[in-house]
């Protein structure tokens, strides 16, 4: 249960003055939420900026251009002509000259009130100049003299939303942060001592309180404090989980290598060393007794999925059942068509489940599933359905790990009699500093290089300008039976505008190539994707039109270029990714970066950084490097937890810190039940990592 001295926090941000429906729904909004913000959404909610009212001149020195903050007398109103069109305009004066207050939407009494003739009042906000007189448009701040001290000299900025003012937003910040107590330490005295960290309440309201642009730096011992304090819950609940997964025994799959020589045996390839490895680590986890979780990192082509089938060949030949799950129908359904040879050659028998399967068909798998009839079951998410029940599961792998949660991972190796191991894939290459914060709890293989036979993808950068040129190279192409991707461009503000971009590049390039050209896209039924794609590999069609729906999944030998457009909107991950669908048989493949200029020199670099290089562990640290965590933990990976504080660019060495302060925590107190433990259950309750706390009382 949480503390009650985080139930302040946890309450509802309508319960502060001046957040009504309104403002709740509006805050909801620009905190990125779809629940109604809470009290510690809006205290963990940082300024990106600041503004500097602390410029105090007289009339006479006043720049136009610079934020001011003045001390005026009110001489005269001059209301709007012609029905409110015209600006409503207040005079006013100090002892060296004059200025207008210009009010485009706020008339009559209002103002009046702010503004009474006669009266003297302070004013703050940005002054211009207008046909050579001193203005003053919408003042931010209109005082009473004697309140004057109430204008900040720095004020904080929050991100907004259309119609909600940042002022509004930092008013029921500050509200929030009169709600945060003092809470218990759980850091060790003698490291806070060492770092001159101040206590996390008080880190939490000077991060508020920027006195100069220098505060906002990642590296103030404020924000180090709150960061570190974001990691170690982090780490924490990651060490928990493990042990949680250790104490709650697994069992012991041994095998021959029986039905793995049948299967190798028919595959037109040698497994490289960096295979033959991983299978040995995951080999020995299996047979040890304790439950595997292990992450299988792989770059793009590496022969993850020949990895999977070795590992589920075991797991049959031991007596039981294999899982394995992948995000996409389009996927699942690749997978299965890549696995079907090794599992003919094995002896094994092989059922595809995805959500179109239904009725009496889904009915009678289901039933062979449950009686054993069915070694290997490929899915996607309809594994996770209450009605999928195994004879005796004791493998499941996960592909494409980060589109899954801890929870729907927890789901399907739940789905056996007796938990099952658990083997992870992802062909996104992930930094090693957010391998500690995504897969902490796990083991990790990583699959280097590439297979036998795979050649390097030669890749070039060009200026929309030259598309004419582009269009020519893939005439040549189409001539010569080879195929063509041609990805459109991606506005993350709209899937809309993303599938508008495709069917007109569709349609454009249909104008020259005719029903040479395919089309797809998230928003098909599935039947119509797979089609499309089926249409595609066939040779049906030459050129495929796509949103990013191919970055994984999609075999074609055949395809050997590969043209992003807007290549300067991707991510470098992402990039590399779909470089990765070209390559993949024996002619050479060429990949087009087209972009728009201009080209930003952060923009520029990354497309340069993929010019340099096709080693997906490589570009994941320099995409890291050039983006920020911030933006690789963001909805693009969702799977990746998000910080607030913390910036894995920035505070590796922290993390680092975390991981080593988490692993002796769970060596002194593993039930957090002494002092320390007690307070560091507070810690991960207000980071909401409430599942690990559940772990303690479960083990």
């Amino acid at each position: 249960m949480r503390p009650s001295i985080l139930f302040p926090l946890f309450a509802e941000a309508r319960t502060l003055k001046g957040v009504g429906p309104r403002v709740e729904k509006l805050l909801s909004k620009a905190l990125g939420k779809d629940a109604p913000p809470r009290i510690l959404d809006l205290a963990f909610h940082l300024p990106f900026g600041l503004v500097d009212r602390s410029y105090r001149p007289a009339l006479i020195e006043a720049e136009p251009g610079r934020i001011a903050t003045l001390v005026v007398n009110v001489l005269d109103h001059k209301p709007g002509r012609g029905h409110g069109k015209q600006p409503y305009r207040v005079l006013c004066s100090d002892d060296t000259g004059l200025i207008e207050l210009v009010f485009f939407a706020l008339y009559g009494d209002r103002v009046q009130q702010q503004l009474p003739a006669g009266t003297k009042r302070a004013i703050s906000g940005r002054v211009e100049s207008f046909s050579g007189r001193l203005q003053m448009p919408h003042p931010d701040y209109i005082v009473p003299i004697e309140e004057l001290n109430t204008i900040p000299s720095n004020e904080p900025v929050y991100g907004s939303t259309e119609g909600l003012s940042p002022r509004v937003v930092a008013k029921a910040v500050t509200a929030a942060l009169e709600r945060v107590r003092d809470l218990p330490e759980w850091q060790d005295p003698a490291f806070l001592a060492r770092e001159k960290w101040p206590s996390f309440t008080a880190a939490l309201h000077a991060v508020h309180a920027p006195a100069s642009e220098l505060d906002f730096a990642l590296d103030t011992l404020a924000r180090r404090r709150l960061a570190y304090d974001e990691l170690l819950a982090n780490q924490l609940a990651l060490a928990l989980t493990r042990q949680r997964l250790r104490v709650r025994n697994g069992r012991v799959l041994k095998a021959t290598g029986k039905l793995r020589s049948k299967a190798l045996a028919a595959l037109p390839f040698k497994l490289t060393a960096a295979q033959t490895q991983a299978i040995g680590e995951i080999d020995g986890d299996m047979a040890s007794g304790s439950r595997m979780l292990r992450l299988l990192q792989g770059d793009v082509g590496a022969g993850k999925t020949v990895v999977a089938m070795m590992s589920l060949l075991a797991a049959v030949e031991a007596g039981t059942q294999g899982a394995l799950m992948a995000p996409t129908e389009l996927l699942a359904r690749q997978h299965m068509a890549s696995l079907e040879a090794m599992a003919n050659a094995a002896g094994v028998k092989l059922a595809l489940l995805t959500g179109r399967e239904r009725g009496a068909s889904r009915d009678a798998l289901l039933e062979r599933l449950a009686a054993g009839d069915i070694d290997i079951l490929v899915g996607t998410h309809a594994l996770f359905s209450t009605d999928v029940a195994f004879r005796d599961l004791g493998l499941a792998v996960i592909d494409e790990q980060h589109r899954f949660g801890v929870h729907q991972r927890m789901l399907l190796q739940g789905k056996g009699n007796t938990p099952a191991d658990v083997l992870v894939m992802t062909a996104t290459p992930i930094p090693r500093t957010l391998e500690l914060t995504a897969y902490g709890d796990m083991e990790v293989s990583r699959l280097m290089g590439r297979p036998p036979g795979r050649k390097p993808v030669e890749t070039r950068v060009l200026p929309a300008s030259r598309r004419d040129e582009v269009i020519e190279g893939i005439k040549r192409a189409v001539a010569k039976g080879e195929r063509v991707y041609w990805v459109c461009p991606l506005v993350e503000e709209s899937e809309k505008i993303d599938l508008a971009a495709a069917e007109d590049r569709a349609a454009e390039l249909a104008e020259i190539f005719g029903s040479k050209v395919g089309l797809v896209h998230g928003k098909m039924k599935g039947p119509d994707r797979d089609a499309a794609m089926a249409r595609f590999k066939a040779g049906e069609t030459s050129i495929l039109v796509a949103t990013t729906v191919i970055e994984v999944g999609v075999d074609v030998p055949e395809a050997t270029i590969m043209v992003i457009e807007h290549a300067e909107r991707f991510g470098l991950a992402q990039l590399h990714q779909l470089r990765g669908r070209v390559g993949r048989g024996a002619a050479k493949s060429t990949c087009l970066l087209v972009y728009y200029p201009p080209l930003g020199p952060t923009a520029k670099e990354r497309l340069q950084a993929l010019r340099r290089t096709d080693d997906g562990f490589v570009i994941a640290d320099e995409d890291l490097r050039l983006r920020g965590a911030g933006e690789l933990l963001g909805t693009k990976q969702s799977g990746l937890p998000t910080f607030r504080f913390a910036d894995i660019s920035v505070h590796g060495e922290l993390l680092k810190a975390a991981q080593d302060d988490a692993q002796l925590i769970m060596q002194r107190d593993s039930g957090l039940s002494g002092k320390r433990g007690e307070a560091l259950r507070t810690l991960l309750f207000l980071f909401e990592r409430d599942e690990a706390v559940r772990y303690i009382r479960t083990r």
